[in-house]
């Protein structure tokens, strides 16, 4: 039996192989794809908990929301955000950490409403409306009206209308 037989026999072996091992690879990455699509479907449904809970304590700071209700609504919340972070835990047990999902899940809320809370905070009503006044002090200078020959906006800086030429002084 010559050498090249013997190389065209194993080759065909190997291709046989890989033929035979795809498919149980395959199952492996559908698997993963399978648990990866469930784990971005927790993790976008804890985030609308959170971002509930954020609505429900505005709206209750707010007192749109009746201070009876309030208590069984946040508990109602905290509890399905406790649901999913369990859920998630079993999923990615390697993120895990000893803390409690409810404490977790409060804690996300609170670091969440402290960074929307803390934009509005840093500014006094004098410095808003020092704002307002030079925003339209600006919008006052753009604008010149429009031209009297097109009707195309022109602004104080034209001395011709960018549209149709016509002179403007």
């Amino acid at each position: 039996m010559e050498i090249s037989s013997i190389l065209l026999v194993l080759a065909v072996l190997v291709l046989v192989g890989i033929y035979v091992y795809a498919p149980l690879t395959g199952n492996a990455r559908r698997m993963r794809a399978g648990e990866s699509h469930e784990l971005s479907a927790l993790k976008a449904e804890r985030d609308r908990v959170i971002n509930s809970l954020q609505e429900l304590d505005f709206d209750n700071n707010l007192g749109k929301v009746p201070a009876e209700d309030y208590p069984e609504q946040r508990a109602l919340l905290l509890q399905k955000g406790a649901d999913i972070l369990r859920k998630l835990d079993e999923i990615a047990p390697a993120a895990t950490s000893s803390k409690n999902a409810e404490s977790r899940i409060e804690k996300a809320a609170a670091a969440a409403r402290a960074d929307s809370s803390s934009a509005s905070a840093e500014m006094s009503d004098d410095d808003i409306e020092s704002m307002i006044v030079m925003r339209r002090k600006q919008h006052k200078s753009k604008s010149a009206g429009f031209c009297p020959k097109c009707g195309k906006p022109v602004l104080v800086s034209d001395k011709f209308c960018p549209s149709c030429g016509k002179s403007l002084q």
